[in-house]
């Protein structure tokens, strides 16, 4: 660790404000394809859990589908520091790795780590997961299994990938967030920075979490 990165932990650690408990990463295609990519998303990850985190949520956009089973295979490869689920479009299994990786199988990754402290999610948009939960919704209206009215914040919330709302959101490279999480993210702390992921390091990581610690987080008030 260099001196500037261990001044800034420094800051840290002697800060009065608690650290995000939950971080988000919010990536693109284009941010894993280059060099390095996934050592620096292990490494982040392995920060936010240095720095106080107890879960991190990574959301990669993918504008070409074509992509998304390459991303999601590596992403099961990656070297994190805690149990991950690695949830994203149904892919076709000819383009997966051999039968004999059980635990590699999309049905593996989502059902048995539904509650892992890392999750990441390749190509499933903000919005396409909230018209799958008012899809979802209107199935249990028509079965008679629940009625309009007595629909809330809750019925919506259990029915998205995941419910957990972040603290802090850090996006990379520009000041958009990518259709991530919009129904989670409502009350996050969004930080940009115009660092590209290629040049994140833990000092940009630190500078995320100090901005969050300074912040007075009104939750909508």
């Amino acid at each position: 660790m260099g001196l500037y990165d261990a001044y800034l932990a420094t800051r840290h650690r002697l800060h009065d404000a608690e650290p995000p408990a939950h971080v988000a990463l919010v990536l693109t295609e284009r941010d894993l394809l280059a060099d390095g990519a996934f050592d620096t998303l292990s490494s982040a990850i392995g920060w936010a859990f240095e720095y106080g985190a107890e879960r991190v949520t990574v959301s990669v956009s993918v504008l070409d589908r074509a992509v998304a089973p390459t991303l999601v295979r590596e992403l099961r490869r990656l070297d994190a520091p805690a149990e991950t689920a690695v949830r994203g479009p149904e892919t076709d299994t000819a383009s997966d790795p051999p039968a004999d990786a059980a635990s590699d199988s999309p049905a593996a990754a989502e059902s048995d780590s539904d509650d892992a402290p890392v999750r990441i999610l390749v190509g499933l948009g903000g919005k396409a997961e909230f018209a799958g939960a008012v899809r979802e919704l209107a199935s249990d209206v028509a079965a008679g299994e629940l009625t309009p009215e007595a629909i809330d914040e809750s019925d919506v919330a259990e029915r998205l990938l995941f419910p957990e709302e972040p603290d802090l959101v850090i996006k990379t490279g520009a000041e958009r967030l990518s259709d991530f999480a919009i129904w989670q993210s409502v009350y996050a702390e969004l930080y940009f920075t115009d660092v590209n992921w290629r040049d994140f390091r833990r000092r940009e990581y630190l500078r995320a979490v100090l901005d969050f610690q300074d912040r007075q987080r009104r939750f909508g008030r």
